[in-house]
């Protein structure tokens, strides 16, 4: 098992946290982990987000003084 070490917020402070055994087959890498002082659990998880191209501006024409 791998361990992190994080802020707890039930110990209130850095305590080393472990990934229990995965049922989804994540392994090490699996986004649950428990405190191993007070047994709180987290999930870690990263957001991905599709790359969209930006909309193409039109050049307007310029603005002359009258």
């Amino acid at each position: 098992m791998s361990h992190r070490e994080l802020y707890c917020d039930v110990c209130e402070g850095v305590a080393l946290f472990e990934a229990p055994p995965c049922v989804d087959g994540h392994g090490t890498d699996c986004p649950e982990l428990i405190c191993i002082d007070c047994g709180a659990a987290v999930v870690v998880s990263a957001f991905a987000f599709p790359v969209t191209p930006l909309a193409v501006r039109r050049r307007q024409p310029a603005r002359r003084a009258a």
